[in-house]
This record gives C-alpha cells, sequence and structure tokens, in this order.
C-alpha cells in the first residue's frame, strides 16, 4: 500500500475545485521531517490561500472539512501558519505493517499499465578501456532498469556500443604503423589501446601545432584590448561600466590562457619524447590517413574490415569482464555496427519526407530555434552519429515494440538528444523520449577525475583499488572482533568485494544525478555515515541478532506471531518500512535513485535507533521478542531489496 499516494488521492478533489494546477499541491504532501509534527504534513494551503485571498490556516480548515481520512489517519491538526499535521492510526500502522511481513513485494504493487521502456546506458567504445567517465552512466542507468523492472514493466537495457566509429580508423591506422606484435599477441585489447592513445596523441600534436598561432594572436590582442581599457578607466574612473567590462575581459583572458596552457602541454609532452617527435614527424598527416582508414573501413574495403572482424571479439570480452565484476548484464549489446546497413535508408526516407535537406553538400535537418543543423550524412557522404540514433529509434520502436526510450547520457549530450527527439517525433514516431542527464565525477581539484598523467581513471583500476581498501577494513574490523575473527578468508573477500563495489556504486547514486560530485575513497567506505557500508552493516547486524537468538527468519516471519508497537522507537521504524513503496515510486517518477539511497539510510538510521532503545533478545516477555525479531526481519529485507534495486550486494556476515 503507497500510504503517500492514498493521501494525495483523498485531497485531490477539493483541492481540483481551488486550482487548475492540483497536482503541484498535492506534491506539497510529504513525510514529515519531524515526528512532532505528524508522520505526513501538507503545505499547500499557504501558496492556495494567496490565489483564494483567504487566510491560509483558515482555508486548510475548509479543505480538511472536505476530506475524509477517518480510515486512514487521527484527527488532522492545522498548525502554525497553515501547515496541516496528519498521523497515521496506530491501528492502521500495525495492520500494513503486518501485510509487508509476509509479502515478497513489500508493499510494491505492480503497475497495472506495464510499459515496454528501453533504457540505453554505459555505452563504451571498444578497444579502448572503460574508464570512470563510463561509471555514472552504467550505475545510474543499471539502477533505473532494475526499479522498472521491479514495477513491472517490460524492461530492455540496450548498451549502444561504439564498435564502428571514428576510433577504428585510428585503431587500424596505429595497427598498421605502430604495433607491437609480442605484445599484441600475449594482450591484444592493451596493445590497441595503446595505438589509440599514441595515434590520439600525435593528431592532438599537429592540431596543437596548428592551433598554437592563431591561441598567440588570440592572446595579443586581448592583452591590448586589457591595456587600452586600463587607460579608459584612469580617464574615466567614474565610470562602473568600464569595471565590469574590465571583469569580462579578464575571465576571456583566463579561459584562453587555460585553452593556450592546455594547447602548448600537447606540444611539449610530444617534443620532449625523442621518440614521439621522430613520429609525428614521420606522420604528419596522421588524422587525415586515420580518417581514411575510417572511410574504408565503412566502404567495405577487405583488409580493414577483416582487421575489425579480428579486432571486435578480445575488445567485447574485454568490457564484459568489467560488467562482471559491476554485476551487470544487458538485454541487448547492439553496436553502432548493427545500424549500418540501415543508414542509407534512414537519410533517404527522412530527404523523401522533405525532412532533411541538402545543405553545403551535406543532408541536415533543420530544427527550429537551433541555430546548428542535424547533420545526418556529410558533405564526403560519412553518415553521422545522428543517423546512427535516428536508426536505432526505428529499430527499438517497430522491432522492439519500445513505447519508451531512455538514453542515460551526460549534460553535455542536451543538445544532440533535444535535436534526435525532435526529428524522430516529426518522422512519426510518438514514442516518449527521456535524456536523463548526469554530471561529471570530480577529483579533489574538482575536475573530471583522471590520473597524475592526466588520462581517466581505467575503471577496471578503480574497482581493484576500491575492493583492495575494503579489504583492509574487513581484516581490520573481523581481526577486532571481541570473541575472535569469524570469517575465513573466502568470506573476507566476498565481503571486500561486496563493500568495495556497492561503495562505488552507492557513492554515484547517492548524489543527484544531475549534479557533479567529488569523488573520496574515505567518505565512500566509511563505516558509518551516508554510504553502502552503513546500510549493508546493518542488514549484517540484524542477521547477527538472529543468529545470537539461535532464531531462524523465515520461520519466525511464518509464525503468525503478532506485530506490537508499544514503543515509539517500534512505531518509527514500522512508519519508515512502510514508505518503501512511496520511495520507489517517486524514484521512478524523474528517475533519480538517490530517492531510494536517502530513504536506505533513513531507514538504517532509524533501526539504529530502535535497536538501541528496544532491546530484542532480552525482551520483557516473548510477544514482545517475538513482535521485535519481526520487525528486525522486516527491516533487513528492506535494506536488502533496496540496496538490490540499486545493484548494491549484502552479507549475512561482515
Amino acid at each position: 500500500m503507497n500510504i503517500l499516494e492514498q493521501l494525495r488521492d483523498r485531497f485531490s478533489d477539493p483541492i481540483s475545485k481551488l486550482t487548475a494546477s492540483p497536482d503541484e499541491c498535492l506534491a506539497m504532501i510529504r513525510p514529515s521531517r519531524d515526528a512532532r509534527h505528524g508522520d505526513y504534513q501538507a503545505n499547500f494551503a499557504m501558496p492556495l490561500a494567496k490565489q483564494q485571498k483567504k487566510l491560509p490556516r483558515d482555508l486548510a480548515t475548509e479543505i480538511i472539512a472536505q476530506v475524509d481520512l477517518a480510515d486512514l489517519c487521527e484527527e488532522p491538526e492545522v498548525a502554525g501558519p497553515g501547515f496541516i499535521n496528519l498521523r497515521l492510526r496506530d491501528d492502521l500502522l500495525i495492520n500494513i505493517t503486518t501485510e509487508l511481513l509476509t509479502d515478497d513485494r513489500l508493499g510494491v504493487e505492480r503497475t497495472e499499465t506495464p510499459r515496454t521502456v528501453v533504457v540505453d546506458y554505459s555505452a563504451p567504445n571498444v578497444a579502448k578501456p572503460m574508464h570512470v567517465g563510463h561509471l555514472r552512466s552504467t550505475v545510474i542507468g543499471n539502477a533505473i532498469y532494475r526499479l522498472l523492472k521491479f514495477q513491472g514493466h517490460q524492461v530492455i537495457s540496450d548498451n549502444h556500443i561504439g564498435d564502428w566509429g571514428t576510433q577504428f580508423g585510428m585503431i587500424i591506422y596505429g595497427y598498421k604503423n605502430f604495433r607491437n606484435d609480442d605484445v599484441y599477441q600475449q594482450n591484444a585489447v592493451a596493445e590497441l589501446a595503446r595505438l589509440y592513445r599514441l595515434v590520439n596523441q600525435v593528431s592532438g600534436y599537429h592540431a596543437a601545432k596548428s592551433k598554437m598561432p592563431n591561441l598567440e594572436q588570440q592572446l595579443a590582442e586581448l592583452e591590448s584590448r586589457l591595456a587600452e581599457h586600463r587607460q579608459r578607466e584612469e580617464v574615466t574612473p567614474e565610470d562602473k561600466s568600464l569595471k565590469k567590462a574590465r571583469k569580462q575581459l579578464n575571465k576571456e583572458r583566463e579561459t584562453l590562457n587555460e585553452e593556450f596552457a592546455s594547447t602548448r602541454a600537447s606540444i611539449d609532452a610530444v617534443e620532449s619524447s625523442p621518440q614521439l617527435k621522430e613520429l609525428a614527424e614521420a606522420h604528419p598527416d596522421i588524422v587525415e590517413n586515420a580518417r581514411k582508414e575510417t572511410a574504408k573501413l565503412h566502404a567495405g574495403d577487405e583488409e580493414n574490415n577483416r582487421l575489425w572482424n579480428e579486432f571486435l571479439p578480445a575488445c567485447i570480452v574485454a568490457l564484459n569482464e568489467v560488467y562482471a565484476r559491476l554485476g551487470i548484464e544487458f538485454d541487448k549489446a547492439l553496436g553502432e555496427s548493427f545500424y549500418n546497413p540501415m543508414l542509407a535508408d534512414v537519410v533517404a526516407d527522412l530527404q523523401e519526407k522533405e525532412l532533411a535537406k541538402e545543405s553545403n553538400g551535406a543532408i541536415c535537418v533543420f530544427v527550429a530555434d537551433n541555430p546548428a543543423p542535424f547533420i545526418i550524412r556529410k558533405a564526403d557522404g560519412a553518415f553521422t552519429y545522428a543517423t546512427t540514433d535516428l536508426a536505432t529509434v526505428k529499430y527499438r520502436i517497430e522491432e522492439l515494440n519500445a513505447n519508451e526510450i531512455l538514453y542515460v547520457v551526460d549534460s553535455r549530450q542536451t543538445e544532440h538528444f533535444r535535436l534526435l527527439f525532435t526529428t524522430a517525433g516529426n518522422w512519426g514516431f510518438d514514442a516518449q523520449f527521456r535524456h536523463v542527464s548526469f554530471g561529471s565525477v570530480l577529483g579533489n581539484d574538482g575536475k573530471p577525475m583522471k590520473t597524475r598523467a592526466g588520462d581517466n581513471i581505467g575503471l577496471e583500476s578503480l574497482i581493484d583499488e576500491a575492493i583492495a581498501r575494503s579489504r583492509v577494513i574487513v581484516d581490520e574490523n573481523d581481526d577486532a572482533k571481541k570473541n575472535g575473527p569469524e570469517l575465513d578468508e573466502e568470506e573476507r573477500s566476498q565481503v571486500a568485494e561486496a563493500v568495495g563495489i556497492g561503495g562505488i556504486k552507492f557513492a554515484d547514486l547517492h548524489h543527484n544525478r544531475e549534479s557533479d560530485y567529488k569523488f573520496s575513497w574515505d567518505k565512500m567506505l566509511a563505516q558509518n555515515g551516508d554510504t553502502a557500508t552503513y546500510i549493508q552493516y546493518a542488514y549484517a547486524r540484524i542477521n547477527g541478532i538472529f543468529r545470537k537468538g539461535n532464531e531462524d527468519r523465515d520461520s519466525i516471519r511464518n509464525a503468525g506471531h503478532q506485530l506490537l508497537l508499544s514503543h515509539s522507537s517500534e512505531r518509527a521504524l514500522a512508519l519508515q518500512l512502510v514508505r518503501f513503496p512511496e520511495v520507489v515510486a517517486e524514484a521512478v517518477e524523474d528517475y533519480r535513485p538517490n530517492l531510494l539511497t536517502s530513504f536506505l539510510l533513513e531507514a538504517a538510521n532509524t533501526y539504529s535507533a530502535f535497536y538501541n532503545e528496544s532491546p530484542v533478545l532480552t525482551a520483557e516477555n516473548d510477544d514482545l521478542r517475538y513482535s521485535r525479531l519481526l520487525l528486525c526481519d522486516l527491516t533487513a529485507r528492506v535494506l536488502s531489496t533496496g540496496l538490490s534495486l540499486l545493484g548494491i550486494e549484502t552479507c549475512e556476515r561482515m
């Protein structure tokens, strides 16, 4: 039972009579932050009172008189300037909690209107190791996938792998010119990744060399403008607009200096290495030649296609090894190459329907109010990501029968998806499209997380580091136990893996997905605070209670013991647990897993207070003992299920 949904439904009719936007007011019915103000609180009387030209308290009293809450709540209370405080009936809370005790779904009802939803997430490029930049899409996307499936939707996870793009031209060029055969035979993926980085670095060097004269000129001109500006300020210091303009010029200089420093670093990195300098001088046209290798691949060149088919299997295996460690599987993994045969027809169909037209040799879709066109075929005949994404939309709707398609991709791609969704809609596809955007993972310097060498940190290295750090904590905790260590070597390894990987995922999911966040090992693995470890430990501690009391959770759950909520800590815990269906619904509503992480942390905190205030195994009598064991079992199931929906494992002992 979703209590919040029930309360909002009861208030819906009277509020709909007062405003054309009732949903905004109904959203103001929320769980109370302070138990002194009831279990739920409604704050809509204040904004509605302004519209109705009434006092908020008077309006709140009028609305309450029109709502029948007798079966749900005690008598509502109007407090302060017009808050409505709602406290659930104790018998109702006991009944709902009792139902959850043996409900495998913990009160989350399957949706009556299931949708077919494709969740597009992760999407790495092959032949390059996955790095920390792939973490957010992978973790957020998988959590959304799990939440939607739990609600009863038909969900298809699709890893849209980059296996046909420009990076393959660079890799093929590197393979033909720079490969180390011995290393390639021993570890093909590592050698291909090295070749990609090498070609990318040499290409970047030539681009930087071409760019540098223009940057130097821009900086010189900007310095000249600043000098002139300072002279004008000396003549007319009272003109405040000059000071504002100077600040803007200084900001432009700072940005230009950063670009200059980055460009200079790309040049120095090559010129400081005799080997790289020699390669760069020997391959002055590397950028164009790598593009030609891509074009040959796409045109069906026999040699390049043979190499592509040779490279791809090992690359896919390497990706899947990382996913296996993260406990993630995909229903589909259709790379860009899958859609290649469809691209010409996509362009032709859009032209036939007069949605695309030629512009300077390219075929483009022009979207109103967007200055840049949506290019679906370049002037040289090459297709683009836009073409592939349109083919993907067509396939997902026509072949997978998708009603909704979610793209879990970073916020930098916002314009691309806006153009994609508009074009797809005009093309005749009326599914719901959603760009589930997210921010970046930052290092301590506030910039996207990278190694000291400036490369993105490998995701596999991140996993290794998390598990290694977790193992130290697990060993220290187990060795420090009063009655001696409890875990054998295998269990310690399992716990370290669950804690390490769970810590990485939770640290990411606990933040608002649209915000950047700073990565911190200490915060991520702390046993206290906003971490998965804290919740995992609460789950393990509950199992410890049952072991210590020589009680079986399944037996107690099905024995028919009566639930008693005689202490305030028991009631608070039950109230938190019955909110699980609300939180699942809200987390899916706007695809925000952080709402579930916050709920689980609060559940663990509430359980801790219950544990300290309400003895379980040493309760005053058997009825109270078994009632509290029932609450412990339900808490463990909520914590375990909630973490599972986030892709995080629990351990019976820690």
